[in-house]
């Protein structure tokens, strides 16, 4: 007696087929509440993310180089960029989980790795391997933050940041440089008081980052309406900062980051 033949069966997937040979990505996207697996990228959100890595990756050139200022600079340069690429996505309708990551990883550079080093560049290494650590600690902390956003990003309330955000954090080291570079000596081989500062500072700004003091995100807020005197308020704050920029800048970084504290006992109470 012949043995049945089973039909074979075989498994239909929706999925793009690639030779294994050409670049590509494939990512899974939702449209019309299906989800289906698409290949290629955004061009303009992610060529905008790739502008602020080249930033980032630059201040790191800069600052190995002596070239504090202008490495600072570079840090500004980058967390413009990476506030353009984010809207750029929302209003063309381009978001992506690739775009996504990508972000992440372009933000552990531009705003984690750049201005540890930086800071170390200018003023730790005369602290030896605390100097070091110390810097260490605050890029650790830049990329520990960014992982917990992508795990929470679907999970926590979007008018607020869970620790300060990388891009803030950054621009408060760079700040502190700068007014350090306009109003100090220039730091030497020897330890000094400024450089046990700047330890402490950058520790303190990759702390803020991986806490779970809640931060006003602003996403909302262009949205709403508000009175009239907060733009008079708004015109003179950009005055204050026309007059001195590093030192406004840093006097509203450090009024944000201790804002969170307000917002996190008002919560709470």
């Amino acid at each position: 007696m012949s043995e049945i033949q089973k039909p074979e069966t075989h498994t239909v997937s929706n999925e793009p087929e690639h030779d294994g040979i050409t670049f590509e990505v494939i990512e899974p996207e939702h449209s019309g509440g299906k989800r289906t697996m698409t290949s290629g990228v955004y061009l303009v959100p992610n060529l905008i993310t790739t502008l602020s890595l080249f930033s980032g990756f630059y201040s790191i050139l800069l600052s190995t180089s002596g070239d504090y200022h202008r490495a600072g600079l570079a840090i500004f340069v980058s967390a413009f960029l990476d506030g353009m690429d984010g809207r750029a996505a929302r209003l063309l309708n381009a978001q992506s989980p690739f775009g996504e990551q990508y972000d992440s990883l372009a933000d552990c550079i531009a705003f984690g790795l750049a201005p540890a080093i930086l800071i170390y560049s200018f003023a730790l290494e005369p602290l030896g391997r605390f100097g070091m650590a110390c810097a260490f600690v605050y890029a650790a902390c830049a990329a520990f933050r960014l992982a917990r956003f992508n795990v929470q990003i679907d999970v926590v309330d979007k008018k607020y940041f869970i620790g300060l955000a990388s891009p803030l954090a950054a621009l408060l080291v760079a700040c502190s440089v700068l007014v350090a570079l306009k109003y100090t000596a220039p730091i030497t081989d020897t330890a000094t008081a400024l450089t046990w500062f700047f330890a402490l500072w950058v520790i303190a700004c990759g702390i803020l980052m991986v806490s779970n003091i809640k931060y006003y995100s602003f996403k909302e807020f262009d949205k709403r309406k508000v009175p009239f005197v907060v733009l008079l308020l708004a015109v003179l704050v950009f005055g204050i900062v026309l007059y001195d920029i590093p030192v406004g800048l840093l006097a509203i970084g450090v009024a944000y980051a201790l804002s969170g504290f307000v917002t996190t006992l008002r919560k709470k109470f």
